[in-house]
């Protein structure tokens, strides 16, 4: 512009012009869920689980996302072999004025091979116990997760791993694995989903009527059970991108956690667009929704 006596080409561009601040997001962090154990295996722990604010948030400020990779299920072999399920990894959110933000991986399953091997590992929610004798559980972490179930004290019915709404079942001494603890209603996308669900353990011998021992709403994977001839009666991995435990398996490797997800919930008319990582973005009502499936970041 000239002839007033000025050039304004020089001030830059104005990306937020017409956006409202300060902006209160609010944000779904879920980590990864934890592997199952193998050999005789407890369920993996889900991925812990956290709803935040982040309280008034100002313009120009970058909120960095990592998403936390679902652990791998323990091994099936001999007694060199790690049989305990590894733990899933941290998610978190992170940026200028956000405190508090990550959310702790879930407890790999114990396994079957001696000492620490058949405990349930500590994590966001704690993973299942291994093998027989009543063997404990993995600890949750208080407001992320619950405990991981017992073995049974008899036979090689192994624990659920915990889920964020409720602890892993104890193994039975029938024909029983413990269940995987149920994950958490959410609907920060505008829908009701369970997230971060406890794995199932592992049994002695197939259930009546069925091949399985299926986990509960969240995510969390199957249980697997001795001699199955196919694989439908093998444990199976935890959903992507919920934080759901990898289920425990007989005789056979254990199954991988699921991975996590962070969702962000942002007022639509403060909404910038500037995203990186190639997250699923969507409208609901009159705020639009971030959901990350892997690392990136949004630009207040």
């Amino acid at each position: 512009m000239t002839g007033f006596g000025f050039n304004i080409s020089g001030f830059g561009s104005f990306p937020n012009r017409g956006l409202v601040y300060p902006v209160d997001i609010s944000s779904l962090i879920v980590a990864a869920g934890g592997g199952g154990g193998g050999w005789t295996g407890g369920g993996g722990g889900a991925g812990g689980y956290r709803t935040l604010s982040s309280g008034d948030l100002d313009a120009d400020i970058v909120i960095t996302v990592v998403i936390g990779a679902g652990g791998a299920g323990g091994e099936y072999g001999d007694s060199s072999e790690t049989s305990r399920g590894v733990n899933g990894g941290v998610s978190s959110v992170a940026g200028t004025g956000i405190t508090n933000t990550s959310s702790t991986g879930g407890g790999g399953g114990g396994g079957y091979t001696t000492g620490s091997q058949q405990i349930g590992s500590n994590g966001g929610s704690g993973g299942g116990a291994g093998y027989k004798d009543g063997i404990a559980g993995g600890s949750g972490v208080s407001g992320q997760g619950n405990d991981g179930g017992t073995s049974s004290s008899t036979a090689y019915n192994t624990g659920g791993g915990g889920g964020s709404a409720a602890a892993g079942a104890n193994g039975n001494t029938n024909a029983n694995g413990g269940g995987g603890g149920v994950g958490t209603a959410n609907s920060i996308t505008g829908s009701s989903v369970y997230y971060a669900g406890g794995g199932s353990g592992a049994i002695e011998s197939a259930r009546s009527g069925t091949n399985i021992n299926p986990a509960p709403s969240g995510g969390g994977g199957n249980g697997g059970f001795y001699q199955a001839s196919n694989s439908a009666g093998y444990a199976t991995a935890g959903s992507s991108n919920t934080g759901g435990g990898g289920g425990g398996d007989r005789d056979r490797n254990g199954a991988n956690g699921g991975s996590g997800v962070v969702i962000l919930k942002v007022p639509t008319v403060s909404y910038t667009g500037t995203v990186s990582g190639s997250p699923a973005v969507t409208t609901s009502g009159g705020f639009t929704i971030i959901k990350f499936t892997s690392s990136g970041s949004y630009r207040t």
